[in-house]
């Protein structure tokens, strides 16, 4: 899972970084400081594969990941290379899903380059940007078929279509992951790398006397069908440095329930639709996210290509009921292992034992 910070200069997204990361991204107060993006993968912590560690005998405990790309801050005009923008945006084509950090506190020691703070305008400038080069990216693919409309293939004529529904879409300002599309549709956009077809996350990056104007971030971000999860970037880095029960007694006095990087990352896990499965299989107990829906020879697929290619069957049982069994062994010879086998979809919280010939 690779997901991209982006939004304004200045809106503390280095900062989310390095609380989200505890890696020392460059952070200062003017514009573009982040021009290479900095790249943090950090560990999931799950509590049910901690639990499963104290029943199943291993040498090796392993969290699943997430990357966090922190992408420099795009401007107004980006998308026809303001700012750097066209090289901003590129890096934006290599992520699975957008994490939009929107400025939602009064600062006066940090500039806004629009000179005053306002979350709806600020969300608007980026996604427009993001709008206007996906139209760019439209006329470039209506290009590049044009040649071929002689060859009179139908799927040419309908990727054709495709486009122009795109293309009237992002100018009524909708972007690409809220159209519909048919079946014969979907084959021809694993051709194209549109921004706004990405999931995205709003970020509201709040401090201690939360903005008034967080509320109408809500708003738009239900009218657009996305979340909006708020996060206190500059306090969460201060409490990178404290101990486990340090954080939760300054998280009390602050109202911080969870951790901003769990929180972040339960949201990023149903952004993406994403869940998560368990193998126990000595000498490592290790946790594994994959798409919903992924069948079981995919899902081993994800540990390694051999086990996909000669998958035999799984043998699978839910992390509560493993749990309140006691072991794998027992589990067994009680008969709760249930033996599934290629069209099996793994569920979330699945403990799988894959069996796999080559």
């Amino acid at each position: 899972m690779k997901l991209g910070i982006v939004g304004l200069p200045n809106v503390g997204k280095s900062t989310l970084f390095n609380a989200l990361t505890k890696l020392a991204a460059e952070v200062a107060n003017f514009p573009f400081t982040t021009i290479n993006p900095n790249v943090g993968i950090v560990t999931v912590f799950d509590e049910r594969l901690e639990k499963l560690s104290k029943i199943i005998p291993h040498e090796k405990l392993t969290f699943s990941t997430v990357e966090f790309v922190d992408i420099a801050g795009l401007v107004k005009g980006a998308s026809k290379g303001e700012g750097l923008g066209n090289q901003f945006l590129s890096h934006i084509r290599e992520v699975d899903g957008i994490l939009h950090v929107v400025r939602c506190f009064e600062d006066e020691n940090v500039v806004h380059v629009s000179g005053t703070v306002d979350p709806v305008r600020d969300a608007d400038i980026i996604n427009t940007e993001l709008l206007l080069a996906d139209l760019e990216h439209v006329e470039k693919g209506f290009q590049k078929i044009q040649k071929l409309l002689k060859t009179n293939n139908k799927k040419v004529f309908q990727e054709q279509d495709m486009l122009r529904k795109i293309k009237e879409n992002l100018n009524k300002g909708i972007p690409v992951r809220r159209i519909k599309f048919e079946e014969h549709e979907a084959e021809f956009m694993t051709q194209y790398f549109f921004l706004t077809s990405k999931p995205m996350l709003y970020l509201a990056n709040v401090s201690e006397n939360k903005h008034p104007e967080v509320e109408k971030l809500k708003e738009k971000a239900k009218a657009e069908n996305s979340e909006v999860i708020e996060l206190m970037s500059k306090l969460e880095l201060e409490m990178c440095s404290l101990t486990e029960e340090e954080c939760k007694e300054f998280g009390k006095e602050y109202g911080i329930e969870e951790a901003g990087l769990k929180r972040l990352v339960k949201a990023a896990h149903s952004l993406l639709g994403l869940i998560t499965f368990f193998t126990v299989k000595e000498p490592e107990i290790r946790s594994w996210s994959i798409p919903a829906n992924t069948k079981a020879p995919k899902a081993a697929g994800k540990i390694h290509s051999d086990m996909e290619r000669g998958f035999i069957s799984a043998e699978v049982i839910n992390t509560d009921e493993l749990l309140k069994i006691g072991s794998w062994s027992e589990a067994r010879s009680k008969g709760a292992l249930a033996l599934q086998g290629k069209e099996y979809q793994v569920k979330d919280g699945d403990v799988i034992q894959f069996r796999f010939g080559i």
